[in-house]
């Protein structure tokens, strides 16, 4: 997900890209401009290289989509968990939302509830639809689900719901990153190159970014791909590559 503030617009603008869009990685591809690897492969091939998932992952969107990235910031599921529970000690507000599942509509799901895992076993989480409050470790389990008919795109939609909740809700993000205990829970278990100086003084901003609206946009759109393989002869999806470089250069992101 990339993530847009400070533009012209006065807006957040969001960026999901599929995890299966076939991309062409450097050094990895087969040649230059083969497009014959899923895009979260990129990520793999990094940290396998002294873990440097993230610095490749950015090379990867400039080199097939055209966009620099500044910062970035890596954040595992307790992480997340804690993070929300720091900011939102009440919960954050959310109308759980869900496709149908074998083509029947559903009124609840269960969900894996990883972070409750006890000797091997994840346990399972009902997750009713409809507004409620979520805590941290709820609304990662929400976020992550993919078990109904929309799949991958339900799971980033939901992806994007959450971001967006957050955002809207947040009073004062600085919060997250201030005070012994959310410092040490959450600041120094996130992988970020984003310099501690920058969030204190623009983590403010991004709240009044938030209230004049979230632009959000999934790449590809459901359903805007060609089913094709990758080098390793999974399926993946090929999308219009110039295409998608026109929507996120009018969109602001270069």
């Amino acid at each position: 997900m990339v993530v847009n503030v400070g533009n012209k617009e006065g807006k957040v603008k969001m960026v999901s890209f599929m995890r299966d869009t076939l991309v062409n990685i450097k050094g990895a591809s087969e040649s230059d401009y083969s497009q014959d690897l899923k895009l979260n492969t990129a990520f793999n091939i990094g940290e396998q290289n002294n873990h440097q998932g993230a610095e490749l992952m950015r090379e990867t969107l400039k080199r097939n989509f055209d966009i620099d990235i500044k910062y970035y910031a890596m954040v595992d599921f307790e992480t997340f968990a804690t993070g929300v529970d720091t900011l939102f000690p009440n919960g954050v507000e959310m109308n759980a939302q869900f496709s149908t599942v074998d083509g029947e509509k559903v009124s609840e799901v269960e969900v894996p509830d990883d972070l409750n895992m006890k000797d091997g076993v994840v346990p399972q989480q009902t997750i009713k639809v409809g507004k409620q409050r979520m805590d941290g470790r709820t609304l990662l389990n929400y976020s992550r689900f993919r078990k109904d008919d929309e799949g991958d795109f339900g799971r980033t939609r939901r992806q994007q719901e959450v971001m967006s909740a957050i955002m809207h809700q947040i009073k004062d993000p600085t919060k997250l990153f201030t005070g012994s205990e959310a410092l040490g829970k959450v600041f120094a278990m996130t992988s970020t190159n984003v310099p501690f100086s920058f969030l204190l003084t623009n983590g403010l901003g991004l709240v009044g970014s938030a209230g004049k609206g979230i632009e959000r946009v999934t790449i590809p759109e459901n359903g805007d791909w060609v089913d094709a393989y990758d080098m390793y002869g999974g399926q993946g999806l090929l999308v219009d590559f110039d295409a998608y470089k026109k929507k996120l250069y009018q969109m602001g992101l270069r």
